[in-house]
């Protein structure tokens, strides 16, 4: 007779415990997604500082109709601007889609602006504008950039993946965990 009491409390001792168990997993799998885009984010301030020691000063840039000097200063300064402000937006908020969509976008139109940069440097008559050693540590920057990318959509991968398995689809559901999105790699 006791037995019998006894089932419905051990069902519900395991059950408690389950939940207990797979909410702290979808919180330890969100907090190592945030903890690699850290790694990310730092990555990428890395690249905008490399963006603005290249840059030079208002008044050593050749005078056009374009704010902030040439064209060639200015889509780069525009670019590394935009990302600025982008991968401040996505560091609030790490794992929103449309953030680290709008981050993607920036990051592809800072590597536009230096690969205009780098090509219209090779056929300036009046030397290079860019420093020597730029190219060589734009690639440094990209690699770990690349690599810190990669590492972040892993980490949102099985994140996304844990999220959606039942039965803790139903947790994700009632403590509003939701699906993220990993940036797009970029060598």
């Amino acid at each position: 007779m006791q037995t019998a009491h006894l089932l419905p409390w051990g069902v519900a001792a395991v059950g408690v415990f389950w939940v207990v168990g797979a909410y702290n997993r979808l919180v330890r799998l969100r907090s190592q997604a945030k903890t690699t885009f850290a790694k990310l984010e730092a990555e990428l301030t890395r690249q905008l500082q490399l963006a603005q020691e290249c840059i030079p000063p208002e008044e050593d840039q050749p005078a056009s109709q374009f704010s902030g000097g040439s064209a060639f200063w200015g889509g780069l300064q525009g670019a590394a601007a935009q990302l600025a402000a982008t991968l401040q937006s996505a560091k609030a908020r790490p794992l929103d889609p449309d953030r680290i969509a709008a981050l993607g976008a920036a990051q592809e139109v800072l590597a536009m602006a230096w690969d205009r940069a780098e090509h219209d440097d090779a056929h300036d008559l009046a030397g290079p504008r860019l420093p020597e050693n730029f190219s060589t540590e734009r690639q440094q920057r990209a690699r770990m950039t690349l690599a810190a990318a990669v590492n972040f959509n892993s980490a949102v991968a099985e994140y996304n993946e844990a999220i959606a398995q039942f039965p803790a689809v139903l947790l994700a559901w009632l403590f509003g965990f939701h699906p993220a999105r990993g940036v797009r790699a970029q060598s």
